[in-house]
């Protein structure tokens, strides 16, 4: 008995690392991000490069894949969006890419794509042109967000 526990023990050790391999083969584009890694405040900057204008902001994400946002833009900034007039949804995946829709802008809804990184506290966003806009396509408009404060 003691000969097959001992020629056990290698097999078991074996298999468990060919399992533990295979688990993260598995997972390489997980990263774990999910909704809930965006939640709170995100000041954010961005240049639209066809029109030639930037503009700055403040996101607010639920973790729920809810958004509401206040900016100002034009190639003069002007006075910030009243609160709750622009709001969105998201989505973030699990390889922490994403998407939002932000509606009640002057410009239309607006569909945006994502990547987070630095553990979410920052977001690299590229905008599409608004929808019924008549901005040439493609519109080149980048955005970086950047975590306000550490969640309480």
């Amino acid at each position: 008995m003691k000969k097959r526990l001992f020629e056990a023990t290698p097999l078991a050790a074996i298999a468990s690392l060919a399992l533990t391999a295979a688990a993260w083969a598995g997972n390489t584009d997980d990263f774990g991000c999910s909704n809930a890694t965006l939640k709170g405040e995100y000041s954010f900057g961005g240049t639209n490069y066809t029109v030639v204008e930037v503009f700055n902001g403040i996101k607010v994400f639920d973790g729920n894949g809810h958004l509401t946002q206040r900016d100002s833009g034009g190639s003069v900034p002007v006075e910030f969006a009243p609160p709750g007039q622009e709001t969105g949804t998201y989505t973030v995946n699990p390889d922490c890419t994403g998407s939002m829709v932000i509606a009640g802008l002057a410009e239309g809804v607006i569909n945006v794509l994502f990547v987070i990184s630095d553990g979410g506290r920052h977001i690299r966003e590229v905008v599409s042109p608004p929808l019924g806009s008549t901005v040439p396509i493609p519109v080149q408009t980048s955005v970086d967000d950047w975590k306000v404060a550490a969640e309480r």
